[in-house]
């Protein structure tokens, strides 16, 4: 039975995207809930206002318009009602019937149907009151949360044509000594490309002619730019930083890196299981309940000797209220707080099952490079020797001070905040893959690499052992010499964030398991793990490994969150049960993941599961309260106390009480507004 349940239980969405509005887009269907919610909720309050519980509770006196009874005029507003905004609930109720079970449908359909066809019986027979008012407003409150719920879905397309967009649409090819532009998508292996400095590498290639940095950190996370010379491989939607290269294509189409990233955040989506909505889990108990339930009534109160009449009207009330408000509106209004004081705290829940999610949390993997740090590489050490600091910041920052190459960009960083001097600089030559030679006010100063410093046959002396310490420690090492003497070693690395130790010891103060996962070398992250205080570390993983790894952890039994911001962690946020987006991240991240930080502060990710934890526990609250009214009110409905103390619950009440429960809910929802959060 919980089999068929699961597999049969659609959300309004799926029933439409399944149903005659197949190829409906997200956005579209959005607004059709919408629609469906306004055509009720506005003819719902006249409706009201002339039913029964608006004569006699409310005293309302108007007349009806045109002369109308009120109960024709009921019934002529109604219509659109029934006919309109509750078809959603009769298709999904008759899919789930077909499916041999009961869901929210069901329930919502034969409590809708059952009202108003048998005030549509009243009205042109007689013998009765009516309640028009119980179906619409029913159907408007279901209605409304099924509408906030939606607006919250979708991205999946939009994350794919994001991962896409990273290759280039044209592409210069050389043929017969001629450059050509091409179509990226025309491009066939063996074709030799010309990627000119600043340009996207279109497909996977191996460099052939000339020497460059290349950025890959929107493919592979690795935040440094890699250089790159005949031999070396080029990865398809990467960044060429200055150099021109020739290239010959080894992998186009869908078989490159690019391309089998996309193939797999497709796939994690697709396999990914939607959180299963705890209101539809008690509804196919609640649907029994209100079904045998309202048919035992009529059965036993004719088996009395009562009238038909009588009888229906003790069974529809049961059926009624059996549905309340309060089971539509206990997970959509604990939602609807959740995240609204998440968004208040720049943390954004892309639906209710994120939350869900978030709340169900075990282990927490994070992305290193511009998650858990920077981004960017930062000076981090420097070691002197025969001058001083500043004397040696000032002269390579001059000789740095004109390259675009990061490393230079962080060492001008450095030696501005250390107030450095300025110095005038001639002969400037650059090395590329090497560093920069040039006079700086009479000296000559290098700066570079090791194999520079061999070039110029300059020794490190005792700065050689700082130097491997400083690389074995997973930093990047530059040497600076001035006039044929290596005088300071600058370590340079990509730093932690300020609060990246902080929400790590917040995470694991909530009972998590926090993973550092990265595709940087192990001596890097295992350095920036002994800083943040991160027991394990998965180091070096390919970008399409990095899924495979949060499967394994998955296959632990344990439910897993993964946070990070690059396009090579798109796989793995799809994979994860819960994708949580640094903000700063692109644009691909973002859309896979299911919650997003707009601050771009890891610390937010405690909050997040915070956040999670405390909805699930109203939510949890209100399809109790949803269950315990039921209890409580189906004998009364039933009226089993009508005999020996003659308290009869009618229809119309029964509408109201629907409404003081709702309103129970809301209030209780409301609360989680001051739930203690990390600080």
């Amino acid at each position: 039975m919980d089999h068929h349940a699961h597999s049969a239980m659609r959300s309004p969405q799926e029933v439409m995207s399944h149903g005659g509005d197949a190829g409906m887009s997200m956005d579209a269907m959005v607004q059709d809930m919408r629609n469906r919610f306004l055509v009720a909720a506005v003819l719902s309050v006249p409706i009201l206002l002339w039913s029964a519980i608006g004569r006699q509770v409310l005293h309302f006196a108007v007349p009806a318009p045109f002369g109308l009874r009120d109960d024709i005029f009921q019934l002529i507003l109604s219509l659109p009602v029934i006919g309109y905004s509750s078809w959603i609930f009769f298709d999904g109720a008759v899919r789930a019937l077909r499916a041999r079970t009961l869901d929210m449908m069901v329930l919502v359909a034969v409590a809708i149907a059952a009202g108003w066809t048998y005030s549509v019986v009243v009205t042109f027979r007689g013998g009765g009151d009516v309640f028009y008012e119980a179906s619409t407003v029913l159907c408007a409150f279901v209605l409304l949360g099924h509408w906030l719920e939606m607006r919250a879905r979708g991205g999946a397309n939009d994350a794919v044509r994001a991962l896409l967009d990273l290759a280039p649409p044209m592409a210069i090819v050389i043929r017969d000594g001629e450059q050509v532009e091409v179509p990226t998508s025309e491009l066939q292996v063996g074709d030799l490309l010309l990627i000119k400095p600043g340009a996207k590498v279109p497909v996977d290639a191996v460099v052939e002619e000339g020497i460059s940095e290349v950025d890959e950190s929107v493919v592979t996370g690795e935040s440094l730019p890699v250089s790159k010379a005949p031999g070396s491989a080029l990865i398809g939607g990467s960044i060429n930083r200055n150099g021109t290269l020739r290239a010959r294509a080894t992998r186009v189409g869908s078989d490159t890196a690019l391309a089998q990233i996309v193939k797999l955040v497709q796939e994690a989506q697709s396999s990914k299981a939607p959180g299963q909505q705890l209101a539809d889990r008690a509804a196919f108990w609640l649907v029994l309940v209100a079904l045998i339930g309202g048919t035992l009534t009529l059965i036993v109160w004719l088996l009395a000797g009562r009238t038909f009449s009588q009888a229906i009207l003790f069974a529809i009330t049961v059926v009624v209220i059996t549905c309340p408000d309060a089971l539509g509106l206990a997970t959509p209004t604990a939602i609807m707080v959740g995240t609204g004081l998440g968004a208040k705290r720049g943390i954004l829940f892309k639906n209710a099952a994120a939350i869900e999610a978030a709340a169900r949390v075990q282990v927490v993997v994070m992305d290193k490079t511009g998650t858990l740090t920077k981004g960017e590489p930062e000076v981090t050490e420097v070691h002197v020797e025969h001058l001083s600091e500043q004397e040696v910041l000032a002269f390579a920052a001059a000789v740095e001070r004109d390259s675009e190459h990061p490393l230079a960009e962080a060492i001008v960083r450095r030696a501005e905040q250390a107030g450095a001097d300025h110095h005038s600089v001639t002969d400037f030559e650059n090395v590329p893959g090497h560093g920069a030679v040039a006079m700086v006010d009479g000296h000559r100063v290098v700066v570079g690499n090791a194999r520079l410093m061999a070039r110029e046959k300059i020794g490190l002396d005792g700065l050689a052992t700082k130097r491997d310490e400083m690389a074995a420690d997973g930093r990047t090492v530059v040497v600076v010499a001035v006039d044929g003497r290596a005088s300071a070693v600058i370590a340079i690395s990509d730093a932690a964030r300020p609060t990246a130790r902080a929400a790590v010891e917040a995470l694991q103060g909530q009972g998590l398991d926090v993973v550092m996962l990265t595709g940087d070398n192990r001596a890097t992250a295992e350095r920036i793990a002994r800083e943040l205080g991160i027991k394990e570390v998965i180091a070096e993983v390919l970008p399409a490994d990095k899924a495979g790894k949060i499967g394994e952890l998955q296959r632990t039994g344990k439910k897993v969150a993964m946070v990070g911001d690059g396009v090579n962690d798109a796989p793995a946020l799809a994979q994860a049960d819960l994708g949580i987006a640094i903000g700063a991240g692109t644009d691909v991240a973002i859309e896979t993941a299911d919650v997003v930080l707009m601050r771009s502060d890891p610390f937010d990710v405690a909050t997040a599961i915070t956040i999670g934890r405390g909805t699930l526990r109203k939510m949890r609250q209100n399809l109790a309260w949803a269950v315990g009214y039921n209890a409580i009110a189906i004998p009364i409905a039933a009226g089993i106390f009508e005999p020996r103390f003659g308290l009869v619950l009618r229809p119309e009440i029964a509408a109201l009480s629907m409404s003081g429960s709702s309103l129970l809910v809301a209030v209780n929802a409301l609360l989680l507004k001051r739930l203690k959060l990390p600080r």
